[in-house]
């Protein structure tokens, strides 16, 4: 499914939702300030990476500078714990709340309690599932950050020059070897999906080759975007698959997390010397680790969102939603949860690599140059 092309983080299209619920914005617009300086209560999956703490700090001080009071939690990727935790939201109070969800599709039973209190829900970076309760959804283009790492890995391999047009003059065949996130999180299909609608076209002219054979979603998933599951995975693919002189030249790693154990796996295998230099490898989310491994010249790229800008646009539309109006969405097409098309926010990646690392990450104030020493 192909996302329509939308603005630019800083330059967000204005397109008015008709969708949501009436009678709740009816409601609240009845009680102007109603919800002034009420609870809102926030849920992130997890502070093993690094980008989910941003994200849930970045929310809570921009929601508390207008006035709310904010309730943050991490479940540490347990789905119990987060199904109690926007249980315990519910019964505190919260007038909305937003969710980064661990398992899009385990939550029904509390989004239709806080439909039943009536209770505005914004989905955070990952598309709850299969529940029409589910008001609003901000994120980034998901299709878009896959299409942009598959073309980071061409570009790595020196099949596409910086400008974006082919080399004639490269035509392989290129060994690589494909990672997907996790199945229970649906931004993982779009990231692969984004990404083979790139890749295909080079896989079927013999191109790129994937040594394994194993190319099919199901089968390159890792679950909840586990590191050390990857690192197991890619150790499991060198041993049976790479030997006789055959090498890895490139790897479609979706997430940072990923990228670090797979980069594990391909040391521990011989990859980052002078003879057999690393595989491109990509990644997502710019985190400490992977921009010092780019600057290392080990990982090649990582896909940067800035989750300065989510957390703005989402604390935009819950402060709107909480006056009683519709907030902006861009997007009223393509994410539709099971029940459900949800209204939605889009904003832009961009890829980060050694060149240009320093203007996108240090010189706007993301990273201080001391913390990618």
């Amino acid at each position: 499914m192909r996302i329509a092309a939308v603005a630019g983080v800083l330059a967000l299209a204005v397109t008015l939702s008709a969708c949501g619920s009436s009678a709740k914005t009816a409601d609240q617009a009845s009680q102007p300030g109603a919800n002034a300086g009420g609870l809102v209560g926030v849920t992130m999956p997890t502070k093993s990476s690094e980008r989910w703490i941003h994200d849930g700090d970045n929310i809570k001080a921009q929601l508390e500078k207008l006035g709310y009071k904010v309730d943050l939690q991490y479940a540490e990727n347990d789905i119990p714990t987060q199904v109690n935790q926007i249980e315990n939201q519910i019964t505190k109070g919260a007038k909305l709340l937003v969710i980064a969800s661990i398992d899009g599709t385990a939550i029904t039973t509390q989004l239709q309690e806080a439909a039943d209190k009536k209770i505005p829900v914004i989905a955070y970076d990952r598309l709850i599932r299969n529940s029409p309760n589910v008001d609003y959804y901000a994120t980034f283009d998901n299709f878009k950050v896959g299409v942009e790492q598959a073309t980071s890995l061409l570009t790595g391999l020196k099949i596409k020059k910086v400008d974006g047009t082919d080399d004639p003059s490269v035509t392989g065949p290129f060994n690589v070897e494909l990672f997907a996130g996790s199945p229970d999180d649906n931004n993982a299909t779009f990231f692969f999906n984004g990404a083979m609608s790139v890749l295909k076209p080079y896989l079927d002219k013999g191109v790129l080759k994937v040594a394994s054979g194993q190319t099919d979603f199901a089968t390159v998933a890792i679950l909840r975007w586990d590191p050390a599951t990857a690192q197991r995975r890619m150790e499991d693919l060198l041993t049976k698959t790479y030997h006789g002189g055959q090498t890895v030249a490139g790897v479609l790693s979706p997430y940072d997390g990923l990228s670090i154990g797979i980069l594990s796996a391909l040391k521990s295998n011989g990859y980052g010397t002078g003879s057999q230099p690393y595989p491109v490898v990509t990644g997502q989310d710019a985190e400490v680790a992977s921009v010092k491994s780019i600057i290392a010249g080990e990982q090649y790229s990582t896909v940067f969102k800035d989750t300065r800008d989510l957390a703005k646009a989402t604390v935009g539309m819950a402060d709107t939603v909480l006056k009683g109006d519709k907030p902006q969405v861009n997007n009223t097409t393509d994410y539709n949860n099971g029940v459900k098309v949800v209204p939605s926010q889009l904003l832009q990646p961009v890829v980060v690599g050694k060149d240009n690392l320093q203007k996108v990450l240090v010189d706007s104030g993301y990273y201080s140059a001391d913390q990618l020493k």
